[in-house]
């Protein structure tokens, strides 16, 4: 039992009461955790960076966020929170390489989910992606169309039954396969062709003038993610963007992967 004379250390406390609101929260802003604990920012700053450092929390890319360290889980959102978590610096350091900003996203029902984005570290007014929490097209976008690719054919066909309209569904079935066909061939996907079903990303990527390619994310030979490159079609043509960076985009999948197997 306890003793209650011994007085409690009220620093530690103060950086256990940041950690239980990060966690009760999922994610915070420094100033969301000043209003929540009355605690100066600064003070606040240092205990942050304490956490970080033992591994207890971790700071997102896409909008500044504080979270709290994710521990390896089989549940779905969950991993998605690992996946952003171990995806981060990853993409920060893709950022150096690639002057064009990417997300990761994962599989939702009917759409992917993006986790995590550098777009803040690149600063392009004209090619912001996210945010946090966004739908991706399987269809209409490249992350989405990798991700598809990388499937099983029967999670694939589970996916495409969910968007396949009531009528029109052999043009768009036949184009599927070919999309999936070339991005295996290719070994990543990119937005062309337009694709006719109607959903939520088409008029979209009709018209926002941009490009990407993208790359599944996999453990042990199955998809759980996709991360892109977005650039805007009229700076740079997209066999320049493939030819620069798509070895780049390559192997930071490829160190997501290894942190995804290593973490368990």
């Amino acid at each position: 039992m306890l003793d209650s004379k011994v007085k409690s250390v009220r620093a530690l406390e103060r950086g256990l009461d940041v950690l239980l609101e990060l966690q009760r929260r999922r994610a915070a802003s420094l100033h969301e955790l000043h209003l929540a604990l009355k605690l100066p920012k600064a003070t606040l700053l240092r205990m942050l960076v304490t956490l970080a450092g033992r591994g207890l929390v971790w700071q997102r890319l896409a909008d500044g966020a504080y979270l709290p360290h994710s521990p390896a889980t089989t549940g779905s959102f969950d991993l998605a929170d690992r996946i952003a978590e171990l995806a981060s610096p990853h993409l920060a350091s893709l950022s150096w390489i690639v002057a064009w900003p990417s997300v990761i996203a994962v599989p939702r029902l009917d759409h992917l989910e993006i986790i995590e984005t550098n777009s803040p570290l690149l600063r392009l007014d004209s090619a912001v992606l996210g945010p946090v929490g966004a739908k991706l097209s399987y269809i209409h976008t490249a992350t989405g169309r990798a991700y598809l690719s990388a499937c099983e054919p029967a999670e694939r066909e589970a996916i495409l039954t969910r968007l396949r309209p009531r009528s029109g569904a052999t043009e768009g079935d036949a184009l599927i396969a070919e999309v999936v066909r070339d991005c295996a061939a290719r070994g990543y996907s990119l937005r062309d062709p337009l694709h006719p079903w109607p959903d939520r990303n088409r008029q979209a990527v009709r018209n926002d003038g941009r490009r990407s390619m993208a790359v599944a994310v996999k453990v042990q030979g199955r998809p759980v993610a996709a991360i892109n490159i977005t650039w805007m079609a009229r700076r740079v043509a997209t066999e320049d963007i493939v030819a620069r960076h798509l070895g780049a985009l390559q192997a930071t999948a490829r160190a997501i992967e290894t942190a995804l197997e290593q973490a368990g």
